[in-house]
C-alpha cells in the first residue's frame, strides 16, 4: 500500500463534506457487481442520501466511519463499524460496507481498512465481530485470510447489482484483547 494513503475517521461534518465522493465509491462497486444493497441503475443522488441517513448513527458514536484517501483528497475505499446498542449485545459490533475503488484494488487496502475497523473494535471493549457477503465473492478470500469463520450461508438473501437473487454468508471473528 502507497504511504500516501491515508485512513481518516468521518465525523459528522467530514461525512457531509464527502458525501458525493461517497456516494460515487458505492456507485463503483455496484457498477463493479458488488451487492452492497443497490441496483444497478442506481443514481448518484439515491447514492448520497443514503450517505446522508448515516449522519445521525455516525454523529450517536453508533456507527464509526473511515475514508482512505489519496494525497490528493480522493476517497479510495471506506469501512464501517456498527455498535450493537441492545445492553446484552455491547460486546459485539458489525463490519459494514467496506468497500475499495475498482481503480485501488490489489495493493491491500481492503485488508488495511479491515484491520482498521478490527483495532479500532479492540479499542472500544468489542470482542465479536460480525459481517456478511455475497457468497463466491472476492470479499470472502479477504474475509477467510483474515481469520473470520463463516457460519452460515442463506440461499437467495439479496439481490445482485443485476437483479438476481444471490446467496449471503455469514462471518464473525472473535478478538482478543
Amino acid at each position: 500500500m502507497t504511504p500516501t494513503v491515508t485512513v481518516r475517521p468521518l465525523t459528522p461534518e467530514a461525512l457531509d463534506a464527502r458525501r458525493d465522493a461517497l456516494a460515487d465509491l458505492l456507485l463503483d462497486a455496484v457498477a463493479g457487481g458488488a451487492s452492497v444493497g443497490f441496483l444497478a441503475g442506481t443514481g448518484h443522488r439515491e447514492a448520497a442520501d443514503w450517505w446522508a441517513g448515516l449522519r445521525p448513527s455516525v454523529a450517536a458514536g453508533s456507527r464509526l466511519l473511515w475514508t482512505a484517501e489519496d494525497g490528493t483528497g480522493r476517497v479510495l475505499g471506506t469501512v464501517s463499524l456498527v455498535r450493537e446498542e441492545k445492553p446484552n449485545g455491547r460486546h459485539r459490533a458489525e463490519v459494514a460496507k467496506l468497500l475499495v475503488h475498482r481503480d485501488a484494488r490489489g495493493a491491500g487496502l481492503g485488508r488495511r481498512l479491515l484491520a482498521h475497523a478490527e483495532r479500532a473494535a479492540r479499542e472500544r471493549g468489542v470482542t465479536l465481530l460480525l459481517l456478511d457477503t455475497q457468497t463466491d465473492s472476492p470479499a470472502e478470500h479477504l474475509y477467510r485470510t483474515a481469520g473470520w469463520t463463516a457460519f452460515g450461508t442463506v440461499p437467495g438473501h439479496a439481490a445482485a447489482p443485476d437483479g438476481v437473487l444471490a446467496d449471503t454468508t455469514y462471518y464473525y471473528k472473535r478478538l482478543d484483547h
